[in-house]
């Protein structure tokens, strides 16, 4: 066996535990021409995605529901059958469909990436930041009795549902040694070399994940620290890179690479995995931006051919971006209209086919702009 990225060590009580070797792997990364190519794809694509928040008209509110997507996706490759319709339904006051306890998960993901995103405006990339960010995570969902915020002080393991200690698929390091683990883990985080950095953050995330520091959460922290690291170090302006999509859609080679990682000290096979992760990523958001752009100019045109350009009627349009469900009230609160206004603007936005009555009721009735959600959910489908 492979020994590069650490080895299994029999534990007293009889089970074999995973130790890692602190980062960086030794020996060092090959960088062979496949990679060096594929690294340069990525910082291509990640540029091209950063550069394209100067066009859209408000770069915010494209943010905002690719951070509710990023959630719903992560949580889904934990099993979480949750649907973005059903996260807005949530924000909007409505009882969700589907899976009420993943839709709380979904949104504590939310609350979890904001903080960390306003955090990093004062203090650098640290332990206390992962910890505070764990907490949102976990806290008031199916985890919260799993020591929320804490590094886990009993052993943890992956396997299939009932699999025993000694069954299971991988073990990480006994909770004697978590702090230490994580401790190499952040000198990592601020050494200077020359690892370029998303190569870095490419071994920081594994690591992550096979020290597994949490007792619960700790596929969605590691994958929030992606969008965290890049922007951080400036290489994203806004968290716009979300590789959610990508790892759930190649789950299975995902799990396998990051296995191999440890087996076989297969870090370049994973780094590669990882670059074209980021390559089709930053493709596919920057694809949707310019989607949702065109979007706007369609209903801006549409606005004119039904007579309701009018200035609330442009400005209904702004905010349907920014809240896709609403109501009545959202209108008059947002526009700063009268309750006639609004009626009116929604009811011939809803006429127009922009808005769709989702309760099906006579009163306090909502509506969903179904075209915008659509473009932001590709992808988050569940299975039946």
């Amino acid at each position: 066996m492979n020994d590069r990225a650490g080895k299994y060590v029999t534990q007293p009580a009889g089970y074999r535990a995973f130790i890692p070797t602190p980062l960086p792997p030794d020996p060092p990364l090959i960088y062979d021409e496949e990679l060096q190519d594929l690294l340069s794809q990525a910082d291509r694509a990640l540029a091209r995605l950063d550069g394209i928040t100067t066009v859209l008209p408000n770069p915010d509110l494209f943010i905002g529901m690719y951070v509710k997507k990023e959630a719903l996706l992560s949580s889904q490759i934990e099993g979480t059958q949750a649907s973005l319709e059903g996260v807005l339904e949530f924000e909007a006051d409505l009882t969700p469909r589907g899976d009420m306890e993943g839709v709380l998960e979904v949104v504590n993901y939310i609350k979890a990436m904001n903080h960390g995103i306003e955090r990093l405006k004062e203090f650098p990339m640290s332990l206390r930041l992962i910890r505070e960010v764990h907490r949102l995570l976990i806290e008031g969902t199916r985890g919260t009795h799993r020591s929320p915020g804490e590094f886990r002080r009993s052993q943890n393991w992956i396997g299939p549902p009932g699999a025993t200690l000694n069954e299971a698929a991988f073990v990480p390091p006994p909770p004697s040694l978590v702090t230490a683990c994580m401790g190499d883990l952040e000198k990592f985080l601020y050494s200077t070399d020359k690892i370029p950095p998303l190569i870095r953050i490419a071994l920081i995330h594994a690591q992550f994940e096979t020290i597994h520091p949490f007792l619960d959460g700790n596929g969605r922290t590691g994958r929030l620290l992606i969008a965290f690291y890049l922007v951080w170090k400036e290489i994203l302006s806004r968290p716009l890179l979300y590789l959610s999509y990508y790892l759930k859609k190649y789950r299975s080679d995902y799990y396998s690479l990051l296995e191999r990682i440890r087996t076989e000290g297969a870090w370049e096979e994973w780094i590669k995995f990882f670059l074209k992760g980021v390559r089709a990523t930053s493709e596919e958001a920057a694809a949707t931006a310019r989607e949702i752009i065109g979007l706007k100019e369609k209903l801006h045109e549409e606005l004119y051919v039904r007579s309701i350009a009018s200035i609330y009627g442009v400005r209904l349009v702004d905010l349907l971006f920014t809240k896709p469900v609403i109501n009545v009230r959202d209108v008059i609160v947002g526009l700063k209209v009268s309750k006639e206004t609004a009626s009116e603007l929604v009811r011939k936005f809803e006429s127009a086919g922009i808005l769709s009555e989702i309760t099906g009721k006579k009163r306090y009735r909502k509506y969903a702009f179904r075209e915008y959600v659509a473009i932001v959910a590709r992808g988050t489908e569940t299975n039946p």
